[in-house]
């Protein structure tokens, strides 16, 4: 295990927890349809407490990919987390909103109401993923930030890197690029989100609804999605020279990483084909209730593919548009060769906690949950 090899093994893991995130992220896509399927408190509270018993995972790999992310690659923390923090602040303040809706709306004197927190998680289901779409879409659209690694020798003001201009982040979202793939992801939550209803409750009259919305979120999503793909691969791309480390403009880079690394290219393609066959397959069948099984893979080898085009291939992974050699890449922006190879030995226990995470996960959806089930159970929200 080299110092290269680390590298593109970290970023491989943080990819990978990027990709389960934006799974997880139908937890989100759930909540912000409540009132778009729910007709009454009966069907409202069956949507809250289908979604309520997966909000942890989404909540915990959001903050393990955040972690990780400082661990191996802090430059990009201190970067991004640290100068694009009004992005990051509300995205973070609608997760915590999330959990403390989802803990109070049934509590006894609650004085905002069930419904004040059930909009609540509207809004989270609205904003988290919208936002998150965004700032994945600035790895390949640049944001507006300054590197100077010189500025760690002053002892005044030992800042390395700075925000470019006095929006913090929010910036990103004036670009109708970043805004495409947050939208893109957006609808990809809310499909992702019937899918797993369709899975996960038991209701003759909200599981049909749940179908004919998934048509309705699907064909923004392959829209929104199919343009921002073509965009991406057609678009100058942020290439590093192997030689001199110099960063600068390729015409299709992206393209051609795809094809430089072809496994990669047959990952996004099964990816594609994954959420497309779920997607159809819960759409046009009325029986069919595995359809979450299928896209949900499909969206994970499609985001990881992606995630890892941009980090590969002698390319610079989070660009700056306002000085193209502040560009972070694996190699100037990882953390210290003893670092990384410790946490490799720690990461050995991933799967043990995969493992555990499936277990659970099939422990509470062994059966499909009903309106009466909830009235006996103490633990509802």
């Amino acid at each position: 295990m080299d110092y290269i090899f680390l590298q593109n093994y970290w970023w491989f893991l943080v990819s990978l927890l990027g990709a389960l995130l934006v799974f997880l992220l139908f937890v989100q896509g759930g909540n912000s349809l409540l009132f778009t399927l729910g007709r009454n408190d009966e069907e409202r509270t069956l949507l809250v407490n289908s979604t309520g018993r997966k909000w942890e995972f989404t909540f915990t790999t959001l903050v393990t990919f955040g972690g990780a992310f400082f661990a191996s690659f802090p430059l990009f923390y201190s970067t991004s987390f640290g100068g694009a923090y009004w992005l990051w602040m509300i995205i973070l303040f609608s997760f915590v909103l999330q959990a403390v809706s989802y803990e109070f709306q049934s509590k006894l004197g609650n004085l905002l109401g069930k419904r004040t927190y059930q909009c609540f998680l509207v809004a989270n289901g609205i904003v988290g993923p919208l936002l998150l779409g965004g700032a994945v879409a600035t790895f390949f659209t640049g944001s507006h930030f300054l590197v100077d690694k010189e500025n760690m020798g002053n002892e005044l003001m030992p800042v390395i890197s700075s925000w470019a201009n006095e929006w913090h982040g929010l910036d990103a979202l004036a670009n109708p690029w970043n805004l495409v793939l947050g939208f893109a992801v957006f609808f990809l939550a809310r499909l992702l989100g019937n899918l797993y209803f369709i899975n996960n409750i038991s209701d003759n009259e909200l599981i049909p609804r749940c179908r004919r919305q998934l048509i309705t979120d699907a064909v923004p999503f392959l829209i929104l999605f199919s343009g921002f793909i073509v965009r991406t691969l057609l678009a100058d791309g942020f290439a590093v020279n192997p030689d001199t480390k110099e960063v600068y403009m390729e015409p299709c880079k992206y393209l051609i990483n795809l094809t430089d690394m072809p496994l990669l290219l047959v990952l996004f393609l099964v990816g594609v084909a994954g959420v497309l066959w779920g997607i159809g397959k819960a759409a046009f069948s009325h029986t069919a209730t595995r359809g979450i099984w299928l896209a949900g893979p499909g969206v994970v080898l499609t985001v990881l593919s992606l995630l890892l085009c941009v980090g590969y291939n002698d390319t610079a992974y989070y660009p700056s548009t306002s000085d193209l050699q502040s560009s972070l890449t694996l190699a100037n922006s990882c953390s210290s060769e003893f670092t990384l190879r410790t946490m490799a030995y720690v990461s050995i226990l991933i799967p043990f906690v995969l493992a555990y995470i499936i277990y659970a996960w099939h422990a509470i959806d062994r059966k499909p949950i009903t309106t009466n089930e909830l009235e006996e159970d103490e633990h509802a929200y």
